[in-house]
């Protein structure tokens, strides 16, 4: 009975170490505590809500870039286009108006394969 005594004993001080050490590790993963930066209004010249959302369709040597602006704020977008072939000329469309609430295509092509396609943004009341 002695030896079932000192068993626990030994038992539980193992137990009690273990728990301890788990609890200084996750002590000291926890972070410190930062700083809390102000929160600013943005600045005037920042537009939140604008620019239409773009999706370009690339089909074979063909793009189109299918807009929609749900924003009140005219945006001006390009397509741009890059082609895989260094004799074949990159493209850049003329800028196109898309108004609020309204949908456009701008198309561009290469001569063979297209390497990238990407539309840029630009409010209206802007010269480009």
């Amino acid at each position: 009975m002695h030896a079932i005594r000192d068993g626990f004993g030994a038992f539980a001080s193992v137990a009690v170490l273990l728990t301890g050490i788990a609890v200084a590790a996750e002590v000291r993963a926890a972070p410190a505590p930062t700083e809390e930066l102000p929160v600013t209004a943005p600045a005037a010249e920042e537009r939140e809500n604008f620019g239409a959302s773009c999706r370009t369709v690339v089909q074979g040597s063909r793009v189109t870039a299918h807009c929609h602006n749900p924003y009140p704020d005219t945006d001006r977008v390009r397509l741009h286009v890059e082609c895989e072939r260094w004799w074949d000329v990159d493209s850049d469309s003329a800028p196109v108006d898309v108004e609020p609430a309204a949908h456009t295509q701008v198309t561009g092509r290469c001569w063979k394969e297209v390497r990238s396609a990407w539309v840029t943004h630009q409010p209206a009341d802007q010269t480009p």
